[in-house]
């Protein structure tokens, strides 16, 4: 008696500008005896994941990114000086390195380790993933503390609390 094992695995990715990036793959097999489904189903359960880990990295379009369309001939090709992720994160990458003093070789380096691709060439969600990293390790940098913070003595109350509290 032939028994069917039918499996589905899924990751479902949060991308900037509140979209989302999902990959899902399913895969269904035949085992001959009750005794092979547990070890069947942890090798294909690995086999699937594998599978879609190494294509959910492939966003895609996201929204708020501009696309170049090409008016014929060769297709565009970037600037050799253009950043692909936001102008934003190039701003905090250039400055967690300008006052870490960092060696943008090894800046580099890093990202080609972690993502297969220099600084520039990183996307928004895998620029993300390298100031995560550089925030852990150097610490990033200093953010300014909001002015209005050291105004506020204690927290402000609104409504019928607060006219019962005043009474």
């Amino acid at each position: 008696m032939a028994i069917i094992i039918k499996l589905d695995y899924g990751k479902k990715l949060g991308l900037p500008q509140y979209s989302s990036h999902q990959f899902s793959v399913s895969l269904t097999a035949e085992v001959s005896e009750i005794a092979q489904v547990k070890a069947e189903t942890e090798r294909l359960y690995g086999i699937l994941q594998e599978a879609v880990d190494s294509q959910i990295v492939h966003t895609g379009y996201t929204p708020g990114e501009t696309v170049a369309v090409p008016t014929g001939g060769a297709p565009a090709t970037p600037a050799p000086d253009a950043w692909c992720c936001s102008e934003k994160q190039r701003d905090l990458i250039l400055t967690i390195v300008e006052r870490n003093r960092l060696d943008k070789g090894d800046i580099e380096a890093l990202a080609k380790d972690r993502f297969g691709a220099g600084v520039k060439q990183l996307n928004k969600l895998q620029a993300s993933g390298l100031i995560d990293e550089l925030m852990e390790t150097y610490g990033g940098a200093q953010a300014e503390k909001p002015r209005f913070a050291a105004h506020r003595s204690a927290p402000r109350r609104s409504g019928a609390y607060a006219a019962r509290r005043v009474s």
